[in-house]
């Protein structure tokens, strides 16, 4: 039987149960390599880590025991390390990006344009610096939007974050693999990009002077500053993401060999996206 691919969108993949949309975010797979300080550089799969000023290592690495993750079963996770601080106040940022295709957004049961239809970030984090941060969001697609929460973090202290985020009829997602939805986590965004007087929590159309409100620390410019992300999960609904169990996985395999189809390669990326 020869190998084929087929469009998830074909099946009823929800009827499984609760399914990540974000691809390796336990940061388990690192295929090109576990250390850079290149900007823009993959080390974990799927995450992508860029910055202005300065240098940053971008690495993978291993949870340890006693660190609160762990005991959620995340064994990985992506450091950054300010190796040399920025100087620039306004230019100077640093950033965790993965972006997910248009169409699995799409098809994900999401009702984007509806501001009663609800999908759920989250992810565990931790920060050398204590402080408020910030995340956003980018829709590609039409006239893009912009969304941004924040998140207040203690020093060298994980802490889980979940936040909701409703739809807007001014969002459009196209049904192809061109970039759906981008989640950017800042450890710093320099003034050039943000704004006293952002309003978050709610979409807008997308400003790259006004990405999200202004930052009182300035990770960029700590020496030695460390950043860890974990755990990251995207979700469709308004309750905390559950992932999706092995019996879900089972299911869907189950599906597509009932369509007759030898499908390596498709169970792969249901599997990748849960670890």
């Amino acid at each position: 039987m020869a190998v084929s691919r087929i469009n998830e969108a074909g099946l009823n993949v929800n009827q499984y149960g609760n399914r990540n949309l974000i691809i390796n975010g336990a940061m388990q797979v690192a295929q090109r390599g576990t250390s850079t300080t290149t900007s823009g550089d993959f080390i974990c799969d799927r995450f992508s880590s860029d910055s202005s000023g300065g240098t940053v290592t971008h690495e993978q690495v291993s949870v340890s025991s006693s660190d609160t993750p762990y005991s959620s079963g995340f064994r990985k996770a992506l450091k950054l390390t300010n190796t040399s601080a920025g100087s620039t106040a306004t230019t100077d940022y640093r950033r965790i990006l993965t972006k997910i295709e248009a169409q699995n957004i799409a098809s994900s049961g999401w009702e984007y344009t509806s501001s009663s239809s609800n999908i759920t970030l989250s992810f565990w984090v931790k920060s050398s610096l204590a402080g408020t941060y910030s995340v956003s969001m980018y829709t590609a697609d039409g006239t893009t939007q912009n969304y941004s929460f924040d998140y207040t973090l203690v020093a060298d202290t994980w802490k889980k974050v979940s936040h909701t985020i409703p739809g807007n009829s001014n969002i459009t997602i196209n049904s192809d693999n061109g970039e759906g939805y981008r989640i950017s986590i800042w450890p710093h965004l320099g003034t050039n990009y943000t704004t006293s007087g952002h309003t978050d929590e709610t979409w807008a159309a997308y400003s790259s002077s006004s990405q999200t409100g202004d930052y009182a620390q300035n990770w960029s410019s700590t020496a030695s500053a460390t950043f860890f992300v974990t755990g990251v999960q995207l979700e469709v609904g308004d309750t905390e993401p559950l992932g999706m169990s092995w019996i879900s996985v089972i299911g869907i395999i189950k599906e597509f060999l009932k369509q007759g189809v030898l499908v390596v390669t498709i169970i792969l990326d249901m599997v990748l996206a849960q670890i």
